[in-house]
């Protein structure tokens, strides 16, 4: 198999097993930080083996059967730990005939495994950053290289950062077994906000200079379907699934030819991805049948819902502005906040006129997101739309002061220059 070829199909069959892997080897073994290394272990071995003699037809119980060669291995080798290599080793013969022969038999276990993986990470005893960290190292199974990129970090910090947050677990004595009760659907709303974090540093970079990380909205799409077929059951879940991928189609409209940042409502719709679209409608309308008969919704299903409505406007001039302004409506009477408002006075801004989005602006406070740039831009195109361009440059020039991104603050700067008079 040519290198380059044998090298993808490496990379493919990890990202899809890790996870699986990561899982069933943390329920043997009962060490997170020991399940990783020999899952670990087992890639260098494809990595070593698979150009030679081939992607094996079962990748998972290639790997499986790898990881666990390694680990008894390892743990025969050090005396110290004789006693556990003989308790490893009877545990991992009790589940060889069932996970190695026939994966496809046991996917409900696995599953399960991989859900309480991504339990395991989002601990509370966490930071929201260390969770996101450890959720694409051990869930998405992404290298600490590629998630330093991601989060433009140096890569030995967020190597510090990975370790921190497992000696942390360790220190907490998280268990890998799912939380019950109310303490699992806490878990589960820190597990999809993590999710969501990883997308939105992807779809808007808050530093850099690329406007979007397309590599973190793909992982944080392929969290999101993973966590809605382990949680089929909670439409929030399949909301947030819904809303990543409605807001996921967009990224091939969102820059130009040059490269350069494209907004909304001039982005050319026939670009978008019509398969994600798709995706999302059907996921948004599980969660609506589940909404139905009883099942409680949150903010995702809200935004999938206001996502949806642009995804099914052909043109930006067809959105149903009135529509999205009556859900942001709902959505700040759930969960109020400054970023809620501030987008609720862009759809009053578009559904009622301008001056109706500036007063919702006006009643939240210039100063409610402190250095964020997102009130003086929003402002900036409320005042640009209600004909006060000199106020609008002000606002647009504050905007791009602020942020961290060069290519917001290109758009920034351009905006500001088109309301400058001649």
């Amino acid at each position: 198999m040519p290198a380059d070829a044998s090298a993808e199909a490496i990379t493919a069959a990890w990202r899809a097993e890790s996870a699986r892997l990561v899982g069933a080897l943390t329920r043997m073994t009962r060490d997170v930080d020991l399940a990783e290394d020999l899952a670990q272990d087992a890639l260098v071995a494809a990595l070593e083996q698979w150009p030679a003699s081939g992607v094996p037809d079962n990748p998972a119980a290639w790997l499986m059967t790898a990881a666990k060669r390694r680990g008894i291995d390892q743990l025969r080798r050090a005396d110290s730990l004789r006693r556990k290599t003989e308790e490893l080793g009877h545990a991992l013969v009790r589940r060889e005939e069932e996970l190695v022969p026939d994966l496809d038999e046991q996917v409900d276990h696995i599953e399960d495994d991989v859900l309480r993986l991504i339990f395991l990470t989002c601990h509370p005893a966490l930071t929201p950053e260390s969770r996101a960290a450890l959720t694409l190292r051990l869930v998405g199974g992404l290298s600490t290289a590629e998630i330093a990129r991601g989060f433009l970090v140096a890569e030995p910090a967020m190597g510090q950062r990975i370790s921190r947050a497992k000696r942390t677990l360790v220190d907490a004595g998280a268990a890998f077994e799912l939380p019950t009760g109310a303490e699992r659907v806490e878990r589960l709303d820190d597990v999809m906000a993590v999710i969501y974090l990883i997308f939105n540093e992807g779809y808007t970079a808050t530093a850099g200079d690329s406007w979007m990380r397309p590599d973190l909205v793909a992982e944080a799409i392929r969290l999101a379907r993973m966590l809605a077929v382990l949680a089929a059951d909670e439409p929030e879940v399949l909301g947030l699934q819904a809303l990543l991928e409605l807001q996921g189609s967009r990224i091939p409209a969102r820059l130009d030819e040059a490269g350069e940042p494209v907004l909304l409502e001039a982005q050319d719709r026939s670009s978008w991805d019509r398969l994600m679209i798709r995706r999302g409608l059907a996921v948004l309308r599980r969660a609506e049948a589940l909404a139905s008969r009883g099942r409680p919704v949150g903010t995702y299903f809200l935004q999938a819902s206001i996502a949806a409505q642009h995804a099914l406007a052909v043109r930006a001039e067809e959105t149903d502005w009135r529509r999205i302004a009556t859900l942001y409506d709902v959505l700040a009477q759930a969960a109020p906040g400054p970023v809620v408002e501030v987008n609720r006075a862009v759809a009053h801004g578009r559904a009622y006129g301008p001056d109706a989005g500036l007063a919702v602006l006006d009643s939240l406070g210039a100063e409610a997101l402190g250095e964020s740039p997102l009130i003086p831009s929003v402002r900036g195109d409320l005042l640009e739309r209600a004909g006060h361009p000199t106020e609008a440059v002000a606002c647009f020039l504050l905007a791009a002061d602020r942020t961290r991104n060069a290519a917001e603050r290109t758009v920034l700067l351009r905006r500001a220059a088109q309301n400058r008079r001649p």
